[in-house]
């Protein structure tokens, strides 16, 4: 079946996946086609995967390849409408009662002034839905949320609209590209799920990850490229508390060449000292000795 553009479905899904590429991301079939039923259908995104695997930087090369704004909203427990939605200027509104008392406001119309559009600050999730272009809404790692917020994200990802008790309903100027993001801290509700398209991001495989650090870090070289691509994919079968995740290798990457390292078996304590970038827990740090670096560096090269 052909889109509206005539190009096959097929050819739709290499499009985008090679518009993503030129974006800076690398993504895999399946993804560049999840991605592209969220562009036909807008309907909302939920992204779950580790920590480190890149659902957030999804939201972020996207709002470059439709070329409209980024709306974000971090959540985190105890998350309320006042952070996430709107609130009123409390300083100008009570300015505005102050005239009213000295008359200067007609009496009739206070109510109606005093809760306008012109006391009213907008939040990530009210912005999202009142903007001239359709932007790309990221709610980030909604799991943190108390399960009170994620209900009131109901009203918004069904019918995209927004309701305040003193104005009554806002509807969408335009409708918003929604990505959900979740680390799995805890489960989330069938009724947001419902809402949202699905899919699970992984760790990449050997290849994507050097393609990823090629794109990302093109002076490393392909033989450190793939040494480091090949120690941290080993790095992640262990029985880590926190494995490093994309941000991690590009960031260990970048640190080799900032000390000037060839190859992983040129200065061993270099790549010691070097780990920093890589292991960010107590744990995880005293738990990888130098002869198991060693290890590693030996399989990588």
């Amino acid at each position: 079946m052909k889109g509206q553009s005539g190009m096959s479905g097929e050819n739709r899904i290499a499009e985008l996946q090679g518009r993503l590429a030129d974006a800076g991301y690398i993504a895999e079939r399946s993804l560049s086609a999840t991605l592209l039923l969220f562009t036909d259908l807008q309907r909302p995104l939920l992204l779950e995967g580790d920590a480190g695997v890149g659902k957030t930087e999804i939201a972020r090369v996207l709002a470059q390849v439709f070329d409209c704004p980024l709306i974000r909203l971090q959540c985190y427990e105890g998350l309320d409408v006042n952070a996430a939605v709107y609130e009123w200027n409390y300083q100008h509104q009570l300015l505005a009662i102050k005239l009213l008392e000295q008359g200067k406001i007609n009496p009739d119309d206070a109510e109606q002034q005093i809760f306008s559009d012109k006391y009213l600050l907008q939040r990530p999730l009210l912005q999202a839905i009142t903007q001239p272009k359709s932007p790309v809404l990221l709610i980030d790692e909604v799991d943190r949320a108390d399960e009170e917020f994620e209900a009131y994200l109901l009203e918004l990802l069904s019918d995209f609209q927004i309701s305040v008790p003193e104005l009554g309903t806002i509807s969408a100027v335009t409708r918003p590209f929604v990505v959900l993001t979740s680390n799995g801290t805890r489960e989330l509700s069938d009724a947001l799920r419902r809402r949202c398209l699905y899919h699970y991001v992984e760790y990449p495989e050997f290849d994507k990850e050097l393609r990823i650090v090629n794109a990302r870090v093109p002076e490393i070289g392909p033989k450190l490229a793939r040494q480091v691509v090949a120690f941290v994919q080993d790095l992640r079968r262990m029985d880590l508390r926190k494995k490093p995740g994309i941000a991690e290798t590009l960031d260990w990457a970048a640190a080799l060449l900032r000390l000037e390292v060839p190859s992983l078996d040129a200065d061993p304590q270099v790549v010691l000292d070097s780990l920093v970038c890589l292991l960010k827990t107590r744990e995880d740090s005293a738990g990888l000795g130098q002869v198991e670096v060693e290890r590693l560096v030996a399989r990588a090269v």
